[in-house]
């Protein structure tokens, strides 16, 4: 069913291009870095993904809104997107299983955004102008003044993220006799920590600024990198603490955020990417077993191909086939590998949950 709702909202782009539509959910002005998820189920997993801190985003899939929401397909207790892009929104859901509509979850998260806009025409822009910021209004409709907000939003660029999503403090889940991991919460998931836990870890969460001695004192038998939002080539505390791991010889497992960290503390650079590789059917290749994986993705850094290939320390052991860009490492003489895609899907397809076996596999 169309959305009926007849106030106006305007999308800015950096570069001075501009959309009219219709507002959804809440009435306001917000701005971040312009993206898209191809995926074609899964929004309120997308928008509660702590990744997404500081990001507007375009769904590619035309109808969104049509389930509803449930809050058992949230990956954080709110969602972290700071706006949606929608072509067709619906405010009426057919699934009986949800407790409210899409409209009335981004209201109560302050969520702003835009609708009966033609994302084909925004995706295949931002495709070819590479990410950008933008902003979203419902509430200032002059182009002139918008662009003065637009102006104060901060390039994602050079700009740390995770301390405004992680932990406060730390917190324990799972088996009270299981494996104690150390989890580095950078904006994990909670789908991580849900794969973690059936395969019998003791979990204890740490804040992203806790340090090495802090996690020691708990004494625990490995370590846990989480994904993440922001540049990670500016998180010197992070790099540090990951060198500091590593050098303890415990087992260490990291995803996508935490990938990058593993990577930056073997001397092996970052870069931001021209648009990422946000979706759920991204083709990787395992270089060691041959076969290939369909993967869910989100991440807009990646680590920079020559300096892998020149490395003494690290192998790669996943590439991207769609660009050849690494999505996995793994440290020849350590107990250490990392990914840059997301093995607990969620949403996605499950082809890469094997690495969590493979993790305690390592451990024992």
């Amino acid at each position: 069913m169309k959305y009926k709702n007849k106030n106006k909202a305007i999308l800015l782009l950096e570069d001075g291009t501009v959309f009219h539509g219709k507002s959804i959910g809440f009435s306001g002005t917000k701005g971040g870095e312009i993206c898209f998820n191809t995926g074609m189920t899964g929004y309120q997993e997308v928008y509660t993904d702590p990744s997404y801190y500081g990001q507007i985003m375009v769904n590619t899939n035309a109808h969104i809104g049509n389930y509803g929401v449930h809050p058992d397909e949230s990956e954080s207790d709110s969602p972290k997107v700071f706006g949606v892009v929608i072509n067709s929104f619906s405010d009426d859901y057919s699934r009986g299983q949800a407790v409210d509509n899409l409209n009335n979850y981004l209201v109560k998260h302050e969520i702003p955004g835009i609708c009966d806009v033609d994302t084909r025409k925004i995706v295949r822009h931002i495709r070819n102008k590479g990410a950008m910021n933008a902003i979203i209004s419902s509430e200032i409709l002059d182009i002139d003044e918008l662009k003065k907000e637009l102006a104060k939003v901060p390039s994602m660029e050079g700009l740390e993220l995770s301390s405004y999503v992680t932990t406060k403090e730390p917190y324990e889940m799972g088996q009270d006799d299981g494996i104690k991991l150390a989890v580095m919460d950078y904006g994990i998931k909670s789908s991580i920590l849900k794969q973690l836990i059936q395969r019998g870890f003791r979990c204890k969460v740490f804040p992203s600024s806790a340090s090495f001695k802090e996690t020691e004192e708990w004494n625990p038998q490995a370590y846990f990198l989480s994904n993440g939002p922001g540049d990670p080539g500016v998180m010197t505390d992070a790099i540090n603490n990951s060198k500091q791991i590593i050098e303890s010889d415990k087992p260490l497992f990291g995803i996508c955020l935490g990938h990058q960290l593993i990577a930056l503390a073997n001397g092996i650079k970052t870069f931001k990417m021209h648009n990422g590789h946000r979706g759920l059917n991204q083709p990787v290749l395992n270089t060691e077993s041959g076969r290939s994986e369909i993967t869910s993705q989100n991440h807009g850094f990646s680590i920079v191909t020559e300096d892998v290939e020149k490395s003494s320390l690290v192998v790669a052991t996943h590439l991207n086939l769609n660009d050849n860009t690494v999505e996995g490492l793994r440290m020849k003489d350590k107990k250490v590998f990392s990914v840059q895609y997301h093995p607990e899907s969620s949403p996605g397809p499950h082809d890469s949950r094997y690495l969590f076996d493979q993790f305690i596999s390592l451990i024992n």
